[in-house]
């Protein structure tokens, strides 16, 4: 399977949903790198509750030494404690609408695991976080921030960060709150919506902003190499991604050149910046300076309470799958700190490239 994404930083990702554990493999990072690992478990936290000594426990099995990473591969995983027995007459007979079993079974032949989707579980993405998190701790010494938040659940919206003037502290607001909403009043009718959502047998989709703050102009390369270009394969790895946009996003369409561009000033800083940030902090495929903003479209979680239609792959005659309880009902919450950690890797592999970055 297509589970290493290799581009100067290396991220290997292993396990199935319902196996002995899942866990992540990353190489290639700087040695010396101090890391915090009540951060990593609180990191974790927010993206799969209980992941902690108590619960479901992260190890870290090499890549760090007193604290600090060693230059050679660090390895964490994560134990299932509730590891549930294959059942041979389900496994690829009945595959879920909206669901990878399908095609999944097309393409391992009906050897690989199904259960809970396997290696092609969402609970993969808890590995992801856990290579995003050690990034950010290594990206915000530098002084760079990536936050994200629910910006829009079943069309009930957030307010958006401020693109141009968005800061360190606008993020860390956001960061541990129970329910990753920058206003609080729109954040209940959110999970009002969810709420009742559940009680439906349905599920619901939505949109997540992410902004980076700090980010130095000059990073990144044109063509094939561009920053949006690595941040978007890494996205596309979350499960029920369907789109992404940067800055003005699709609504560029939709403009004309003069109400798209960004004018250039120099600050009172000295610096130079744009009035307005259309472009998201990329140009060419290069870091402007200015916050870099991406927002991911999520679609509503493929388990519903309800039966639906499909195939029966063992007797090839129309059947229909029962409905199951869906613990999210909305992917949104938790895919904040997976779509945080997908930029803050993107960001760490073009930093190594930056002049004096390792100094």
């Amino acid at each position: 399977m297509a589970s290493v994404w290799n581009d100067r930083i290396s991220v290997s990702v292993f396990g199935e949903a319902q196996g002995p554990a899942i866990g992540v493999t990353v190489d290639n990072l700087p040695p010396g790198e101090y890391l915090d690992l009540s951060l990593l478990h609180r990191f974790l936290e927010r993206r799969e509750p209980g992941v902690h000594e108590g619960g479901n426990f992260l190890q870290v099995m090499s890549g760090i030494m007193n604290d600090r990473t060693t230059g050679s591969p660090l390895c964490a995983f994560i134990q299932n404690t509730q590891v549930q027995a294959p059942s041979l007459a389900q496994l690829n007979r009945l595959p879920r609408p909206g669901h990878a079993d399908y095609t999944g079974t097309l393409r391992y032949r009906g050897f690989n695991d199904i259960r809970d989707g396997g290696h092609l579980s969402e609970r993969l993405m808890t590995p992801l976080c856990f290579a995003g998190a050690v990034c950010g701790q290594i990206l915000e010494r530098r002084g760079i921030y990536t936050g994200a938040h629910a910006l829009e659940i079943h069309g009930i919206k957030d307010k958006e960060f401020d693109h141009t003037q968005v800061t360190k502290e606008d993020i860390l607001a956001v960061r541990f709150k129970s329910f990753p909403v920058i206003n609080t009043r729109q954040g209940k009718k959110m999970l009002n919506d969810i709420h009742a959502a559940a009680e439906g047998g349905e599920t619901l989709g939505g949109v997540v902003e992410c902004v980076s703050v700090n980010v130095p102009a000059g990073i990144g390369s044109p063509i094939f190499d561009g920053l949006e270009n690595t941040i978007a394969q890494l996205m596309f790895g979350i499960p029920g991604v369907r789109g992404l946009e940067f800055g003005a996003g699709f609504r560029a369409a939709r403009m004309s050149g003069s109400q798209h561009n960004d004018s250039f000033y120099v600050n009172d800083h000295g610096h130079i910046r744009t009035s307005s940030n259309n472009h998201g902090g990329t140009l060419g495929g290069i870091s402007s300076g200015m916050p870099i903003v991406v927002r991911v479209a999520f679609a509503p979680p493929a388990s519903l309470g309800n039966a639906q239609e499909t195939v029966n792959l063992s007797t090839m005659q129309n059947e229909s799958v029962p409905g199951q309880k869906n613990a999210d009902v909305c992917a949104v919450p938790k895919a904040v700190p997976c779509v945080e950690a997908a930029v803050n890797i993107a960001l760490l592999m073009h930093m190594l490239d930056y002049p004096h970055f390792t100094g």
